[in-house]
C-alpha cells in the first residue's frame, strides 16, 4: 500500500498541475476570443437579421455589456454545473452541439490512433525479428514522415490527387483519406524509439536463449520483447494521443467533418462565444485526461518513474 502511495504522490501533483494548466487555457481563450472586435450580436447585425435597438436589447439579455471579469465570473459558474448555455447564433444549447460533434471526434481520434499503433508495432517488430532490410528503411521513412511532413499539407495534397484528379474519393465529409494521414503520423512518431527499444531488447541473455531453444520468432516477440517495451509505449501513447487532439480538429476542417474542430471554426467565424468556450474547455479536459491517464499507468508499470 506505502509502495502504490509513494508512486501516486508524484501523479497527484501532475495532475494538480494539469488542472490548472487546462484552467488556464480556458482562462486566457475567453479573454483572446473577447480581444477581437465584434461578437455574436454584431455579426448578425451585418447579417440584417437585427435591428440597431434589437442589438442592444438582444446584447444585455446575454450579458455581453457586462465587463469581461463578470462575464468570466458569470461563465465559470454556470460551467461548474454543467451548464453551457446556448448559441448565440443558433439559438441551440452548446451541450447538445457538442453531445453532436464529439462522436465524430472520437471516432476520428480512435480509428487514427489505433491504425498507428498497429502500424508502429508491426514495423517495429517485424524488423527486430526478421532484420529485414526493407522494413527498418519503412521504419525510418515513417520516422521521417512525421518530422517532415505537416499533417494539414498532406491533407491538402491528398485531396488534390484522390479527389480532384483522381475521383477516387469525396473532396468533403470522407473519414478515410484523413484516418490515413493521422494514422501514418502518429505511426512515425512511435515506431522508431519502439524499434529502438526493441531491438536493445532482442540483444538480451532470455532472448538469446529462447532463440536457442528454437522458439518461433513471432513467441519470441509475444512473450520476451513486447512487454519490456510497454513502458515506452505508453510514453510515446501519450504525446501521440495530445497530438491527436490538434492533427483531429485541424482535419476535420480541412475534410469537412462534422466534429469539434468544424464546430469550433464556425463558433470562431460567427463570434459565438458560449461555443467557443464550451469546445476549449472539453478539448482542454481531453488533454488533461489524456496525460494523467498516461502518466498513472507509466508510474504503476515502470518502477524507475519513481525514483
Amino acid at each position: 500500500m506505502k509502495t502504490v502511495l509513494h508512486r501516486l504522490s508524484p501523479f497527484a501533483i501532475a495532475l494538480a498541475r494539469m488542472l490548472v494548466q487546462a484552467t488556464g487555457i480556458v482562462v486566457v481563450v475567453f479573454l483572446l476570443a473577447r480581444l477581437v472586435p465584434g461578437d455574436a450580436v454584431d455579426v448578425k447585425g451585418l447579417e440584417g437579421d437585427l435591428t440597431a435597438a434589437q442589438q442592444v436589447a438582444l446584447r444585455h439579455e446575454l450579458g455581453l455589456d457586462r465587463s469581461v471579469p463578470e462575464q468570466l465570473v458569470a461563465w465559470s459558474w454556470r460551467a461548474l454545473k454543467g451548464d453551457f448555455g446556448d448559441s448565440i447564433r443558433f439559438g441551440r444549447p452548446v451541450s447538445g452541439m457538442l453531445g453532436t460533434a464529439l462522436p465524430t471526434t472520437l471516432l476520428f481520434a480512435a480509428l487514427s490512433f489505433a491504425l498507428g499503433l498497429g502500424l508502429a508495432l508491426a514495423l517495429a517488430v517485424g524488423a527486430v525479428t526478421t532484420g529485414n532490410r526493407v522494413l527498418r528503411e519503412l521504419v525510418n521513412l515513417f520516422s521521417v514522415w512525421s518530422i517532415a511532413l505537416p499533417t494539414f499539407c498532406v491533407g491538402v495534397i491528398g485531396i488534390l490527387v484522390f479527389s480532384v484528379w483522381l475521383g477516387w474519393l469525396p473532396v468533403l465529409g470522407s473519414m478515410n483519406l484523413p484516418v490515413i494521414i493521422i494514422g501514418i503520423d502518429s505511426a512515425g512518431v512511435i515506431v522508431k524509439p519502439l524499434h529502438e527499444e526493441l531491438r536493445e531488447a532482442a540483444t538480451s541473455a532470455h532472448v538469446r536463449t529462447a532463440r536457442a531453444k528454437g522458439l518461433a520468432p513471432w513467441r519470441i516477440a509475444l512473450r520476451h520483447l513486447l512487454p519490456t517495451a510497454v513502458p515506452v509505449m505508453l510514453a510515446l501513447s501519450g504525446l501521440v494521443l495530445t497530438s491527436l487532439v490538434a492533427g483531429t480538429l485541424t482535419m476535420e476542417v480541412l475534410f469537412g467533418l462534422p466534429g469539434v474542430g468544424s464546430l469550433l471554426l464556425n463558433a470562431i467565424h460567427g463570434r459565438d462565444y458560449p461555443v467557443i468556450q464550451a469546445a476549449i474547455l472539453v478539448i482542454a479536459v481531453a488533454l488533461v485526461v489524456i496525460n494523467a491517464a498516461t502518466d498513472l499507468l507509466h508510474r504503476l508499470i515502470d518502477p524507475r518513474m519513481t525514483s
